[in-house]
């Protein structure tokens, strides 16, 4: 079965001269607004949120944003674009791009060093390619079909884990947490159980491309927008990871749910998600932790 972003490919059409240009626009787009965010970092003048609790933005989103939004718009103007401070600017064309300037502004605001700009590109809604940015590191993770994923100068691969108990884990929680009864709490304390550890990092991308880096084995994580997906997606595909819903279905990025892990840990993901499933009248989910 070939990948998302293979599938996108070929549907597509594009050719490898194209994909090539467009994976460099991706990394330049990637790189101009990580700059930005560098130098605001630590500087900041305005935090405030933008409608749901705790979903923060500062001037460190727009201006890395409107830096990236230049990039695009000087390559690729007939593109579209899904952009998460200022929207969709829809140019007829099936290839958009979902821009995230700032992935992990709870952390940028709070001087935390785990955030990044993640660029990705969708053929009707299904990822294709990528680039993510992460200023703190000096790491431009990348990664195209045909192309492979890289970080700086490097190929990645995802880890050789087939243990669930060997393996050490990623998720995040949603903006949304304090007011839905489908959070990933129970999930968090079950795979605690039963894995070396879960960590909470903080942005989706970074902890995308950290699983396409052989860093950790797997992730999950709900309450999601195709600008926190799409890149990563492609980037642990192409370094040889399984993307997909909870079930072990297709996954799909207007869901804003999926797991992405390498191969051997897939299965004990989904098990351990059913298994967790919410039951009714629990806030948090199932109410035991034991198999």
């Amino acid at each position: 079965m070939s990948s998302l972003s293979e599938q996108a490919l070929i549907e597509s059409a594009l050719n490898s001269a194209e994909l090539e240009r467009l994976a460099a626009v991706a990394r330049d787009a990637a790189t101009a607004g990580a700059r930005v965010l560098a130098h605001h970092f630590g500087q900041l003048e305005q935090i405030r949120e933008k409608g749901r609790a705790g979903d923060l933005v500062t001037e460190a989103d727009l201006a890395a944003e409107q830096a990236v939004l230049a990039v695009l718009e000087a390559h690729t103007p007939e593109l579209g674009v899904l952009a998460e401070e200022s929207g969709r600017r829809n140019t007829g064309s099936d290839l958009e791009w979902c821009v995230d300037p700032l992935d992990g502004t709870t952390n940028y605001a709070h001087g935390y060093p785990f955030f990044a700009t993640s660029i990705g590109l969708t053929w009707r809604g299904i990822p294709l390619l990528g680039a993510i940015s992460v200023p703190a590191l000096d790491e431009l993770f990348w990664a195209a079909p045909g192309l492979g994923a890289w970080c700086n100068d490097r190929p990645l691969r995802v880890s050789g884990c087939r243990d669930l108990a060997a393996s050490l884990l990623v998720t995040g929680f949603a903006y949304d947490r304090q007011s839905q009864p489908d959070t990933n709490y129970t999930e968090f304390c079950w795979f605690t159980h039963r894995s070396r550890g879960v960590r909470r990092g903080g942005a989706a991308a970074v902890d995308l491309a950290f699983v396409a880096a052989g860093r950790l084995d797997g992730y999950w994580e709900r309450g999601l927008s195709p600008w926190d997906l799409a890149a990563g997606v492609v980037l642990v595909e192409q370094a040889g990871g399984v993307v997909s819903r909870y079930d072990g279905s297709t996954a799909d990025l207007a869901e804003g749910r999926l797991i992405a892990c390498t191969p051997g840990v897939q299965a004990a993901l989904i098990d351990g998600l059913a298994h967790c499933r919410p039951l009714p009248g629990h806030l948090y989910g199932a109410p035991e932790l034991d198999p």
